[in-house]
């Protein structure tokens, strides 16, 4: 799921490479979000011991920093733009709005009071 060059561009898009990094990323998150859930739950539960909590944390340690969720970025799916993005529709708001005033988003309207 690699961006490639044809890519639409506009402006100062983001680089292909930064997009292409945190794409990656999200594989890596999505690849190891099942087993760094299980060590998560080892290491915050009461009930374990001091050893197993250890080699739980060793373990969280040895896995990929990419991994991690927080190190994802949410972008502008059309532009690449790190910032002012909505998550709630994955795109950034100068893109947004012009999606949403042209109609192509069912129930979004411009506000008016």
């Amino acid at each position: 799921m690699r961006l490639s060059s044809h890519l639409k561009t506009e402006g100062n898009m983001a680089k292909i490479a930064l997009i292409n990094r945190n794409l990656k990323r999200r594989e890596t998150v999505k690849k190891f979000a099942a087993y760094r859930n299980e060590l998560l739950v080892v290491i915050n539960s009461i009930k374990t011991s001091n050893e197993d909590r250890r080699s739980a944390r060793i373990k969280l340690q040895m896995l990929p920093r990419n991994a991690s969720p927080v190190r994802v970025r949410n972008r502008c799916l059309l532009t690449g733009r790190p910032r002012g993005v909505y998550s709630k529709f994955g795109l950034g708001r100068s893109k947004l709005r012009d999606i949403a005033m042209s109609g192509e988003i069912p129930g979004v309207t411009k506000a008016s009071w």
